[in-house]
């Protein structure tokens, strides 16, 4: 198994704003994708849509101020079955945000696609948080004919 990993400070932030921009479908459809819908509770499935097809995720645990865990029950086959989790934390003044995308099976194309996609919406969250308004799609970054 394998992992996408990355970490992102956010000055001016606080875990707060972070955890409501992870756990609101008005907070994740301001940085991820306009086209969010679903339950943020517990047990609940959330759907991202984007021009080329989305993903279901279920809501798997929350951790108000300190984090967040889904679970992906829709998407592609290599997302199926992985996690996707936002560990939050105050360092100064900085909001740091460790997040993971575990368990995909092996590291194909599509995984290093993933991950630089996941590092430009994580931008789009730092600026959300930072200006109040974030780059989701489809304003986001085009870096292939995978969006």
């Amino acid at each position: 198994m394998v992992d996408i990993l990355h970490r992102v400070g956010m000055k001016d932030g606080t875990p707060e704003k972070v955890y409501d921009a992870l756990t609101t479908v008005d907070g994740l459809a301001a940085w991820w994708t306009d086209d969010t819908k679903g339950t943020t509770d517990v047990g609940g499935v959330l759907e991202f849509r984007f021009p080329p097809g989305g993903f279901d995720m279920e809501v798997i645990e929350l951790r108000p101020r300190e984090g967040v865990t889904w679970r992906v029950v829709g998407g592609p086959d290599e997302w199926i079955g992985t996690t996707v989790d936002w560990e939050i934390r105050q360092d100064g003044d900085y909001t740091i945000v460790l997040f993971k995308h575990q368990g995909w099976k092996e590291p194909v194309e599509f995984m290093h696609h993933c991950s630089t996609k996941w590092g430009a919406y994580l931008m789009s969250l730092k600026a959300l948080v930072e200006t109040g308004e974030g780059t989701p799609a489809p304003r986001d970054v085009q870096i292939s004919n995978w969006h």
